[in-house]
């Protein structure tokens, strides 16, 4: 709208100051037009004239539009502590708390506004927040989710059928989670609960992530993939709460394998901890594996760290991660198949897939990724003279090879040392066993 028209307006108000419909359309009509301060100001009158939800609520939202987050939260609390129960308000007040990172709050705030409307489900907070109670909703039939659950949980077709080698590593799993959950009477026949905590540990890229995906895909249950950076949050407490939230979304959606990536940073030694909050976000995940305030049947906790000894202690007691797993670099068999799936339906010529396993001993399925990804690099050089592709062969993943030395080495260095000298419950022999060291 032009200067006359909003001059006009202004003018006609002056005549009838109290004319609510009039008031409200010249400030939508200002907020539009950018003249934010004019604008509040014209919601603020409005507001006195109507101390109506729909006058504070479109306050607020100037607020919010001219990025007076704080402002704009206020408001919102005072109406929320007056027990308003519209969806609307919740929404917004998860939006202007994102806008200040407060996002525990703002978790709180949107799995709020959605339990009271679920058409409230906004794109940008589902992005942002990856809120997991407001995914909890199920549908009557299992195997489906909503949109945004999808973005949590999984329903993995992987089994362990599709993980070359690592026989020992999937028998372990197979005793502590897999028979369980399918043997569940034999179980209760001794007192024992299904689920629990495993440890995965060795050197990275070494397929953690995939063997955890397979396991639940062994028992059809569903898969929650968290990272630290899903968890961990500046402002102080909100971090347990995020993490309470992930638990609270596996106990509702059992069987469910939650995997936890990273896990050596989120279980550093307490006594390492120079910050309260860190201690505070340790003892709250010692709280959620020990189930005390909720039951954890049916939940398989599978952790992932490539530095089993920075763990807590506390972590390895009965009940929480009481068996720790080494997934050592993929055997020969494994290299193959990870080979096979790599090059699948790429241009490549015959491939000596088992010459080329032999010699990538020590290298890691992220190493032999890499090295396929050399010898791409080289092949498309040559392809840009004419447009043809050119077929990859046997000879150029050997230079590719030649080229990428294995990553795992440096690991071994490090892990050697705690195996020798700081092993005295023998936590870490298959270390050992697998570097061919007697103790």
């Amino acid at each position: 709208m032009d200067e006359r028209s909003i001059n006009s307006l202004r003018e006609a108000l002056k005549f009838s100051p109290d004319n609510i419909a009039l008031r409200q359309h010249f400030a939508e009509i200002l907020l539009e037009a950018g003249r934010m301060d004019e604008a509040i100001r014209e919601f603020t009158e409005l507001v006195k004239l109507r101390p109506d939800t729909p006058s504070r609520l479109a306050l607020a939202r100037a607020f919010f539009t001219k990025g007076d987050f704080a402002t704009c939260n206020v408001i919102l609390e005072a109406m929320i502590s007056e027990e308003h129960r519209e969806g609307g308000i919740f929404l917004l007040h998860a939006k202007a708390l994102l806008k200040e990172n407060n996002l525990g709050d703002a978790i709180s705030a949107y799995k709020k506004a959605l339990e009271l409307d679920p058409k409230l489900q906004d794109e940008e907070l589902d992005k942002e927040l990856r809120i997991p109670t407001t995914l909890a909703r199920q549908d009557e039939d299992d195997d489906l989710f909503t949109e945004a659950e999808s973005g949590w949980i999984e329903k993995p077709d992987t089994r362990f059928n599709d993980v070359g080698g690592m026989d020992s590593v999937k028998k372990e799993i197979s005793l502590k989670i897999i028979r369980p959950l399918q043997h569940p009477e034999l179980y209760k026949a001794y007192g024992k609960k299904t689920g629990g905590g495993i440890l995965l540990y060795g050197p990275p890229g070494c397929g953690k992530t995939f063997l955890a995906r397979a396991t639940a895909g062994e028992v059809s249950a569903r898969f929650i993939n968290v990272r630290l950076n899903d968890i961990l949050d500046m402002w102080i407490g909100s971090s347990e709460k995020n993490l309470h939230e992930l638990f609270e979304l596996a106990r509702r959606n059992t069987p469910c394998v939650l995997f936890i990536d990273e896990i050596d940073a989120l279980g550093a030694s307490r006594s390492d901890m120079k910050q309260s909050s860190g201690r505070h976000l340790i003892n709250q995940f010692l709280q959620e594996l020990d189930g005390i305030e909720n039951n954890n049947e049916g939940i398989l906790i599978l952790g992932a760290t490539n530095a089993p000894w920075h763990l807590d202690p506390a972590f390895r007691r009965p009940g929480r991660f009481d068996r720790i797993i080494f997934v050592p670099p993929p055997d020969e068999a494994a290299r193959e198949g990870i080979l096979r799936l790599k090059l699948e339906g790429r241009p490549a010529e015959e491939i000596d897939y088992r010459q080329l396993a032999r010699k990538m001993e020590h290298y890691s399925g992220a190493d032999i990724e890499a090295v396929i990804d050399i010898a791409i690099e080289q092949k498309l050089e040559a392809a840009f003279d004419d447009g043809v592709p050119k077929p990859i062969s046997t000879n150029d993943l050997l230079q590719a090879a030649r080229k990428h030395r294995p990553s795992t080495q440096e690991w071994f260095g490090a892990a050697k040392n705690f195996a020798l000298f700081a092993n005295d419950s023998g936590l870490y022999d298959d270390i050992l066993t697998h570097l061919k060291i007697k103790k």
